[in-house]
């Protein structure tokens, strides 16, 4: 498994550019909402001790990314528990209504076209393309950021940054070397 610098520092490395951050602000948390209003749309329920607990795709497969990311960075991975849990409250209560599953495709859709405005201002193709795990960092790497905003987490940031540096200009190169 790649550690969290390796992991940040990839992702990192196609996103400098502050307007392309800022859409990721913007655009992620749609994509993510929307996946998971997509992943609540059908549920079951499991007694167990005099108790109901409702199971959603949505939670089995949050379960699974929070242990990832614990399992990564146990610090960042308290912040993204404590966004997640709303996100699924929501988009579990929001699974009720007439056409949600609608809702949830334009949202997804209007998240990806911010993502794609923010890569044009990057001039680099998204952490996806070359490798599927970034799909799961992402989320990660804005909890980073905000840790970064904060003041926490400086010895992480001095970490990848360098790293991320020394990625994205070899994809520079790499770029400028297909051209000629």
């Amino acid at each position: 498994m790649k550690s969290v610098e390796e992991q940040l520092s990839r992702y990192k490395s196609v996103h400098f550019n502050k307007k392309n951050i800022q859409t990721h602000f913007i655009g992620i948390p749609l994509i993510i909402w929307a996946i998971t209003l997509l992943m609540s749309l059908s549920s079951f329920d499991i007694h167990l001790l005099g108790l109901t607990i409702k199971i959603t795709a949505a939670k089995v497969f949050f379960t699974f990314a929070i242990l990832y990311y614990f399992k990564l960075h146990w610090r960042l991975a308290i912040g993204m528990l404590l966004y997640i849990i709303p996100n699924i409250y929501i988009a579990e209560k929001m699974a009720y209504m007439d056409n949600a599953y609608v809702l949830a495709i334009i949202i997804f859709v209007i998240g990806w076209i911010i993502q794609f405005i923010g890569h044009y201002f990057e001039k680099a193709k998204p952490a996806f393309v070359d490798d599927l795990s970034q799909f799961l960092i992402g989320p990660f790497f804005l909890m980073a950021e905000v840790y970064f905003a904060i003041g926490w987490e400086k010895e992480l940031l001095e970490n990848i940054t360098p790293t991320a540096r020394q990625k994205r200009r070899e994809l520079e190169a790499t770029k400028r070397a297909v051209k000629v």
